[in-house]
């Protein structure tokens, strides 16, 4: 049974009306980012897009170019482009860039914000834009923002929303980590909310727990996302699971740390190894998802970690290590720092 969590709405502040606009145009380079890639995403027009710790980069297809880098030195964790064709960007430290394709504003807790730690963005199907922070969930409407946290408890001084984290026992019901947002989803109406303590669902009104077929609650959940059939996938620290809208299946019991669906319907998973030594980017079999053993193949292995996984509409894949991004066309990876790993 699900179980009942009250809600805590927080209305936030109008937006700051006089932010001065920042023009940049940003630094071109031959080669992407050499430190930790966490999101890639494809823009309508093409264009590679990937958050990472030197900045946000965009990949014309022939050159990189990092957009931030006279805007902000902050890390960043996500990026969306949304209805309107603006991207956002989230960081850690610095709050949320909403970059316009000329110039830029930065929205923070001053603004309205929950946390200045921002490690995802997502856009509802209302066209209103989500914000996955340490101090909980923030929704914004284009005129003001408004704060959702799952319980009262305040933010952790020990907070890091960067490594895995396994938990000996469960975390009490009052504990900050409830409110650190890791993955925003909508589904019929309702939101989903993986935090680094539980997983719940909003209605709107209220919050309720998400449990797996054991009764126990899913915690410190990375990934969500909704594949074609309207199945849900998640991924963190209690490994792959699949809910069909009455059934929760179990994949693998691995640490996921990023979920993502191809055209082909095949699920691509990063994971951490049971030896927690190092990471692999997997990919199951679309055919076999019904079986008793789906086909898994193991494409890239033994990194030190694998994030922000992106199909784009060459049909190739991409991804994001500890030192920079990958892409594999099916047959080879390539690194962009002029070495080819041959599968």
């Amino acid at each position: 049974m699900l179980s009942g969590v009250i809600s805590f709405p927080v209305q936030g502040q109008q937006k700051n009306e006089d932010q001065i606009a920042v023009e940049t145009k940003g630094v071109s380079a031959s080669k992407g980012p050499n430190g930790i890639v966490r999101n890639i995403r494809q823009d309508r027009k093409g264009n590679i897009w990937i958050a990472s710790w030197e900045g946000v980069f965009k990949y014309d297809g022939k050159s990189f170019t990092n957009v931030t880098s006279k805007v902000s030195s902050a890390r960043f964790f996500s990026i969306l482009e949304d209805s309107k064709r603006n991207f956002w960007f989230a960081s850690i430290g610095s709050g949320v860039y909403y970059y316009d394709g000329k110039s830029f504003k930065n929205f923070t807790t001053k603004d309205g914000l929950a946390s200045d730690r921002v490690t995802v963005i997502y856009e509802d199907k209302s066209g209103v834009i989500w914000f996955g922070s340490e101090g909980g969930a923030t929704r914004y409407d284009g005129r003001s923002f408004k704060n959702l946290k799952m319980n009262e408890a305040t933010t952790g001084s020990e907070s890091d929303s960067v490594h895995s984290s396994f938990y000996q026992k469960p975390l009490p019901d009052i504990h900050w980590m409830h409110n650190d947002v890791n993955a925003i989803i909508e589904d019929k109406g309702k939101f989903w909310f993986a935090t680094r303590g539980n997983t719940v669902v909003y209605d709107g009104k209220t919050f309720t727990t998400i449990t797996n077929k054991d009764g126990k609650p899913f915690t410190n959940v990375r990934s969500i996302i909704k594949d074609k059939k309207g199945n849900m996938w998640l991924g963190g620290a209690d490994g792959l699971w699949c809910y069909d809208g009455k059934t929760f299946t179990n994949f693998t019991s691995n640490f996921v740390g990023y979920i993502y669906e191809d055209k082909k319907g095949n699920i691509w998973t990063s994971s951490e190894n049971a030896d927690k030594k190092d990471w692999s980017l997997s990919r199951y079999d679309a055919k076999s998802l019904s079986a008793k053993s789906p086909i898994v193949t193991v494409v890239k292995a033994n990194e030190k970690m694998v994030f922000g996984i992106l199909e784009d509409d060459k049909g190739n894949i991409w991804f994001g290590t500890m030192d920079g991004v990958c892409r594999y066309d099916g047959k080879a990876i390539m690194d962009f720092k002029g070495k080819q790993d041959k599968k």
